[in-house]
């Protein structure tokens, strides 16, 4: 396993971390000194970075691998997934929200594989990284917030309702994508047999 794959499976391997320092009841309110908060902060600061990281070795040393193209896009989703659930546990993201940013990538995931199925390969959209880009400002913010100081709250639910925005735009993108490509390829395959008979 090469550098950036590894890097990917840390991400995976922090997810739980996270999920156990927001939602544990721990006897203290602080652990190694600090407001849990701010240590889950870091964290998924930590893994956000792994993101970045791991997607910029892969392409300068020329290590994209199918196994780490496949990694990779799970991992963000198990990442953000965790953080929204723990913070909507915390009452500090609507339940609402959390599901609108979840439902979008599980939506994306379905309709990625169904094109595959039929042919054709959906790439990664620019709105789906300036999402990505906007939870984890959202995400870091709100932590950042409960954990040291509040009057941060608002800029992170801005952050959020961005977010939120970009998730519905780009899943419909998505969707306008899919239309377009399968039909593409399908057409492509009616016409092979026409092809071949002249």
């Amino acid at each position: 396993m090469n550098l950036p794959n590894t890097l990917t499976v840390a991400r995976i391997f922090l997810v739980p971390l996270l999920v156990v320092v927001l939602l544990t009841k721990f006897p203290a309110p602080e652990l190694f000194g600090l407001p849990k908060e701010l240590v889950a902060a870091a964290i998924f600061g930590l893994a956000s970075l792994t993101d970045w990281l791991d997607g910029f070795l892969a392409r300068r040393h020329g290590q994209i691998t199918t196994l780490g193209q496949l990694l990779d896009p799970l991992a963000d989703k198990l990442l953000i997934t965790a953080a929204l659930v723990s913070l909507v546990q915390m009452s500090l993201v609507p339940a609402w929200m959390a599901a609108v940013i979840i439902g979008r990538e599980l939506a994306v995931t379905v309709l990625r594989s169904l094109a595959q199925s039929r042919g054709a390969i959906m790439p990664a959209s620019s709105l789906g990284k300036l999402k990505m880009t906007a939870q984890i400002v959202a995400v870091l913010t709100l932590l950042v917030a409960e954990g040291l100081w509040r009057p941060l709250l608002p800029v992170g639910l801005a952050a959020l309702w961005v977010s939120v925005a970009i998730a519905i735009v780009s899943a419909a993108d998505y969707y306008r994508q899919f239309v377009q490509l399968t039909g593409q390829a399908q057409r492509a395959v009616r016409a092979a047999p026409g092809r071949l008979n002249h």
